[in-house]
């Protein structure tokens, strides 16, 4: 066979076809050129997709973003700042209680009875509001305790001179503590706190009828168990006896109902608070509703829209530092108790506190040291004092014991 002159001594003309002139012959590498070693050109199909997952990755990083942000903004708009209250107690700056010790907080928490607005299926507005009810919220700086202190409505305590919403003072006078917020709002009950137990404030909260049954329905429901059947028309209440999930409607009726319930005094209707919020707070926590952002939302929402604070709490951030100091609390160190107290001496219908079991709390709460409670003992009254429901405090230990419970007990146990 004839070799032609341009084939190379030795060999024949090569029988591989062309390469097709549109496809590399080689695998081709994602960016760069088809020579050898550098990286390759990919074919058009192939940038096609990743322009399109790459956009699709920025739209979705996007909208995350944006819904992220919506959140945030909404949750954030809802809470409602109460500067008035802080500028009105900078004026008593000078008379306010020392600052306790460093990350200890005490947050004041007030129900008010305002019937204006949502709330005015509950009674008539009058113009007025008071305080239906009133809790001390005591956080230990290590965040392994919470002691909530109730605060009877009823309960007769000196009220400074306050300034009215509509401009005028009123005079200090000795009445039952629910007409301090009546007086002058949230500025008027602190100062009246700070100077019964003589504890800073650094918090306030308020929460409405509304608010309340907003925050229940968002958790679903708390669970309660009646030994007999409750019926209160002005709380809006009748439930049968026995184990029960009470929505919001039925939750608010069940903790103000007062007058046509056991004997009609505040304590029982204290007790059953402590134990409704107990429950609540042992429902968050057992359901993972602080850690679940689809079940935390909601719960977020009801709580934020339902609150006026102070404006170191106005913010969702604020809060946020809040509740996330709390979670680690167990529901064994959430405790609930009330002021020690018994029947005022000119009024049986009234309360006043008992000493000096009433200094030996508030003492203990402003130096951040542990308080225990113990469940009331049959026949111990209203007291808070030894023979009255409190406790000396048992052998080798100096932290002395008050009536009370803790979150860790269900309602129904």
């Amino acid at each position: 066979m004839t070799e032609s002159p341009e084939t190379p001594p030795g060999r024949g003309r090569s029988r591989k076809p062309a390469r097709f002139q549109g496809w590399p012959e080689r695998p081709v590498g994602l960016l760069g050129t088809d020579r050898p070693g550098a990286p390759r050109t990919p074919p058009p199909w192939h940038r096609r997709w990743l322009r399109a997952g790459v956009l699709a990755l920025a739209v979705a990083v996007l909208a995350s973003g944006a819904l992220g942000w919506a959140i945030w903004t909404r949750l954030n708009g809802n809470i409602r700042s109460d500067s008035a209250t802080e500028r009105e107690l900078e004026k008593y700056e000078s008379e306010r209680p020392p600052a306790g010790p460093p990350n200890a907080q005490n947050i004041l928490l007030i129900g008010s009875d305002n019937r204006a607005g949502a709330n005015r299926e509950y009674g008539a507005d009058n113009g007025t509001q008071r305080s239906d009810t009133t809790i001390l919220l005591h956080l230990a700086a290590d965040r392994r305790s919470a002691t909530a202190v109730s605060i009877p409505r009823d309960l007769m305590v000196l009220v400074p001179h306050c300034k009215r919403a509509d401009g005028t003072e009123s005079a200090p006078q000795k009445v039952q503590f629910n007409w301090a917020f009546a007086f002058g709002g949230a500025a008027c009950a602190i100062r009246t706190v700070e100077r019964m137990t003589r504890i800073r404030i650094d918090h306030h909260i308020i929460v409405d009828f509304t608010g309340f049954k907003n925050m229940v329905d968002a958790v679903h429901g708390v669970q309660v168990c009646l030994a007999r059947p409750m019926r209160d028309e002005e709380a809006h209440l009748s439930l049968p006896a026995g184990r029960q999930t009470l929505d919001g409607e039925a939750a608010l009726g069940y903790v103000r109902a007062r007058k046509s319930v056991g004997d009609g005094s505040d304590t029982q209707r204290m007790a059953r608070q402590q134990q409704f919020l107990g429950a609540l707070v042992k429902k968050v926590q057992s359901n993972g509703v602080l850690l679940n952002p689809m079940r935390l939302y909601p719960v977020m929402d009801a709580a934020t829209s339902s609150l006026t604070t102070d404006a170191g709490l106005a913010s969702l951030r604020g809060l946020y530092e809040l509740v996330r100091s709390m979670r680690g609390i167990p529901t064994a160190h959430v405790q609930f108790l009330t002021v020690p107290r018994t029947e005022y001496r000119y009024d049986p219908n009234r309360d006043e506190l008992v000493e000096p079991d009433a200094e030996r709390l508030f003492g203990r709460l402003r130096k951040d040291l542990p308080v225990a409670v113990a469940a009331r003992r049959a026949g111990d009254g209203k007291g808070g004092g030894a023979g009255r429901g409190g406790r000396p405090a048992p052998a080798g230990s100096a932290v002395p014991v008050f009536p009370g419970s803790t979150a860790d007990r269900a309602a129904c146990e």
